[in-house]
């Protein structure tokens, strides 16, 4: 689940009023997809919902509703053509929700613990500024309400079919309802090494939608905060670590030590169900490590799965910045193509 759920229990728990942005209706082409989320405060803003003057407006109307200090809920529709200045010659629907001026809303506790947990879920919206709420279906009971007992039942059974099917966003324009499954984020990155490339990464991946835990032994490496989907472990055996992967992980080895890489990669392709094991370093390095894994009897199929050097071909330089860039392309690359193309490895 995207990071919004994030800024938004965090600006609840400090009571900071804000609004909550999100798209509810698309048509044609538009700078985001529905379900996209923006929240709007007095002098801040997280999230995004395309940029242009279709943001500036809707950071505008949300504003215009912090100085009203009420709960309000609205909605806006925008065509994007020659009114608004922008090309793309869609229309987007937003709804502004104001929040923080009262006690937390029921369903964002809930939501909040489902994407702790890495359970999927259904936030379901009123559009309707009569009857304004919100209702977070899981398989356990809802949360919140829609201010109807009827249609919260109703709305729950849609919204655990959605669940069931795999469904994405939809608006019932009939009932005036938007449904937006949430699933769990799916690119788990572990990252075994908190140098200078390493910090870098997490820089760049962060912002992503996907779980990073950050493994290394020594602690005046880590920075004293870390983004709120990022883990971190400290430990004096890192490579012990692997065997606590989660399936379909990709794991990025770049340590202080090539012994400690070599111990981490070995038991890492050992496993073999990580999508990815990348290594930092050369094609010397690569050929080094993978003549100590012959002599430990390591098969060839199994050494086809390390990737080294990494980093997406054509995305050069050695700033560690660059190399994070590269390394995240490669692995979104990977994380996004067909599955068989995750048979491609760098030689």
């Amino acid at each position: 689940m995207s990071h919004w759920i994030e800024s938004l229990r965090r600006l609840t728990d400090s009571a900071e009023p804000h609004v909550l942005v999100t798209v509810v209706r698309v048509e044609g082409s538009t700078p985001r997809e529905l379900g996209t989320h923006m929240i709007v405060t007095e002098d801040g803003l997280f999230g995004t919902i395309g940029g242009g003057n279709l943001e500036y407006k809707a950071i505008e109307i949300a504003r215009e509703m912090l100085a009203e200090e009420t709960q309000s809920v609205r909605c806006a529709d925008f065509a994007l053509g020659p009114s608004l200045a922008q090309c793309c010659g869609g229309r987007a629907v937003l709804h502004f929700e104001g929040l923080g001026r009262s006690t937390a809303p029921a369903w964002l506790p809930a939501l909040a613990a489902a994407r702790e947990q890495g359970t999927a879920g259904v936030l379901v919206t009123s559009t309707d500024a009569e009857t304004a709420g919100r209702l977070f279906v899981t398989a356990a009971e809802p949360a919140g309400s829609l201010a109807n007992a009827r249609v919260d039942k109703s709305a729950a059974a849609r919204a655990r079919a959605l669940l069931s099917k795999g469904g994405g966003a939809l608006l019932d324009k009939d009932r005036s309802l938007f449904f937006e499954p949430l699933w769990p984020e799916t690119l788990h990155v572990a990252l075994f090494g908190a140098g200078h490339v390493g910090r870098a990464l997490v820089s760049v991946l962060a912002p992503l939608p996907c779980r990073i835990t950050w493994i290394d032994g020594r602690a005046e490496q880590f920075p004293e905060t870390v983004p709120a989907n990022v883990a971190v472990r400290l430990t004096d055996t890192p490579d012990a670590e692997v065997d606590r992967l989660a399936r379909d992980s990709y794991a990025l080895v770049m340590t202080h030590s090539h012994q400690l890489d070599y111990d981490i990669c070995e038991r890492a392709l050992k496993r073999g169900d990580l999508r990815y094991v990348g290594l930092i370093g050369s094609k010397t390095k690569r050929a080094r490590f993978e003549a100590r894994m012959v002599e430990q009897g390591v098969g060839p199929e199994v050494l086809a799965r390390l990737t080294c050097p990494i980093g997406l071909a054509g995305v050069g330089g050695k700033h560690p910045g660059e190399i994070a860039v590269a390394v995240a392309a490669e692995i979104l690359r990977l994380h996004h193509a067909d599955p068989a193309a995750l048979l491609e490895r760098s030689a």
